[in-house]
């Protein structure tokens, strides 16, 4: 979006925005990118603003953040970033206006252990953002850092968009235009039990003399369910009053096997009881089809998809720039939580598409609007906010590295703290054969569990084939990798006995484009199925060990 000016409707005449530097970009005839240059080619009403983490230094020598910018060759000239304290909250802007943010970029520390926080920093999912208009109680902007940059479950992730842009995953950067009259403040609040390492800011604004009596105002607001609610669609805004909807984030941690995407996008506009805008599947809502796939475009994207499978995590954007979603009286806008489902999940025993899911979903709704919002919904605490474990057991590879539970080649523990919070067991054989290595874990009661491994990608990785009990699982599983990355292998659904099992991982040679042999392997894990799985109780009594099954 133009950072001078902003979307509204009016398709006979002129909108007095333009005048004045918040202009509507009518594309009749033009691409949005046309019109973005020739906005520039326009006076620009007012005066440029900038709030800044840059170093202020106080008659004590330390940042008052009252003082002047320092600029001379003291070392402290680029102490330009704040440590934030759990619990502490950072205004990185406290303005006047009248006036329109044009442009926010943040970046700060990840949240891997590091010198000056050996315990590992704040992520944000834990970081909350809020933005204040003139003066009322009441954030416009409330939601996570991530989730608000399409950002979510504390993954840093690349987005290249329009209004959004994380570049290298750890520059956040937008251009949504925020206009107010009285006054600006936006706050970040660290709810992390961890310290926020190294905040820096730049929030650029454009002083006005007055804005139109219609400017609408801009806002953006989280919500949850973990899990969505059965027989009721997930709402991700209900609002009275005038304005426009503009973006939807939405994040889903499937709870399930198969696919979670075919719920349908329903908005209701006006008051009206029936909804007048229906989707046909929530991949299509998001402009992809046939299911989604990581990438990144200016209108909408994917940055999280890593696979299908219980405990897996999509992520996606969809801003309607050029399509705003218009409304005179109010708005709601939700979306089904329907999908394929497998069989042990079906009450009758078969897999279909068309089946009321129980997975965990997150949004953001971005919308335009005059007025005060009426809907209801605030963002929890970062406590709440994290999404509860599903692993029934965690064995962590690293506690088996003794001779006894490999074969030929060295083993080891290794810290990849861009990876994992604990060292994986690095593997190190030469030659695939009499290349092995076994985990052992226990099963403490008989219920409907997942079988998984989390382990690392790599260049130099072999193929192992996995094996429980001497029962093979699967095909080979290939580590390979051009880049260093993480990934979970799902192996196994199953109703085991108490009693302990053997995992066996044996080498059956490696990629073609891989340098070696080697196998990092994070965990073993046991994950928990939906209860209903263990209600209906179509497998209990199966034997996993003559026909395994992993549903996909």
């Amino acid at each position: 979006m133009n950072p001078h000016t902003m979307f509204r409707v009016s398709p006979r005449r002129p909108s007095r925005w333009a005048a004045a530097g918040l202009a509507l970009l009518v594309l009749e005839g033009s691409s949005l990118a046309q019109a973005l240059l020739e906005g520039l080619a326009r006076p620009i009403p007012g005066r440029s603003m900038r709030s800044t983490s840059a170093f202020r230094k106080g008659a004590d020598g330390k940042y008052d953040p009252r003082a002047e910018l320092l600029g001379t060759t003291e070392r402290l000239s680029n102490s330009d970033a704040r440590d934030v304290p759990p619990g502490q909250t950072q205004t990185v802007l406290d303005v006047q206006g009248p006036g329109v943010i044009t442009h926010i970029w943040f970046t700060f520390r990840g949240p891997e252990p590091t010198p000056g926080a050996p315990q590992g920093a704040a992520n944000h999912q834990e970081m909350l953002l809020r933005m204040y208009w003139d003066g009322r109680e009441r954030p416009a902007v409330e939601a996570p850092v991530g989730d608000f940059f399409a950002n979510a479950f504390g993954i840093r992730s690349e987005v290249i968009s329009l209004p959004v842009i994380v570049e290298d995953a750890d520059s956040y950067n937008c251009y949504w235009c925020m206009p107010f009259r009285k006054s600006a403040r936006i706050e970040v609040v660290n709810e992390s039990d961890k310290p926020l390492r190294g905040l820096y800011h730049n929030i650029d604004w454009i002083k006005r003399d007055s804005l139109p009596e219609d400017t609408p105002y801009f806002h953006a607001q989280y919500r949850q369910e973990y899990p969505v609610e059965n027989g009721k669609d997930y709402l991700l805004l209900d609002t009275k009053g005038k304005g426009h909807y503009v973006g939807t984030v939405l994040s889903v941690r499937m709870r399930s096997p198969a696919w979670f995407g075919e719920g349908d996008e329903k908005i209701y506009i006006d008051g009206e009881e029936k909804p007048s805008i229906w989707g046909t599947g929530t991949e299509d809502y998001f402009l992809s089809a046939w299911g989604l796939k990581k990438c990144k475009t200016p209108y909408f994207g994917v940055p999280v998809f890593d696979q299908r499978g219980v405990g897996t995590y999509t992520s996606s954007y969809r801003w309607h720039l050029a399509d705003p979603i218009v409304f005179n009286d109010g708005i709601k806008v939700t979306i089904e939580h329907w999908g394929w489902m497998s069989p042990d999940e079906n009450p009758d025993y078969r897999a279909m598409s068309w089946n009321e899911r129980e997975d965990d979903y997150s949004s953001v709704a971005f919308w335009y609007q005059t007025g005060v919002p009426t809907f209801a919904a605030r963002a929890p605490h970062a406590r709440e906010r994290r999404l509860p474990s599903l692993d029934r057991t965690v064995v962590y590879a690293k506690d088996f590295a003794d001779a006894q539970r490999r074969g030929t080649g060295p083993a080891g523990p290794q810290s990849l703290t861009r990876l994992y919070l604990e060292p994986q067991l690095l593997y190190k054989p030469e030659a695939a054969e009499n290349a092995w290595i076994e985990i052992p874990f226990t099963v403490a009661k008989k219920e409907p569990l997942r079988l998984l491994i989390n382990a690392t990608l790599a260049p130099d990785y072999g193929r192992y084939q996995a094996a429980l009990d001497g029962v093979k699982l699967g095909g080979p599983m290939d580590f390979f990798a051009a880049d260093l990355a993480s990934r979970e292998f799902h192996l196994l659904d199953f109703w085991p006995e108490p009693g302990t099992y053997t995992l066996r991982l044996a080498c059956v040679g490696k990629n073609p484009c891989s340098e070696g042999f080697y196998l990092g392997l994070e965990s073993v894990r046991l994950r928990a199925r939906r209860p209903r799985v263990e209600a209906m109780g179509h497998d209990k009594d199966k034997d996993w060990r003559r026909a395994p099954v992993l549903y996909k």
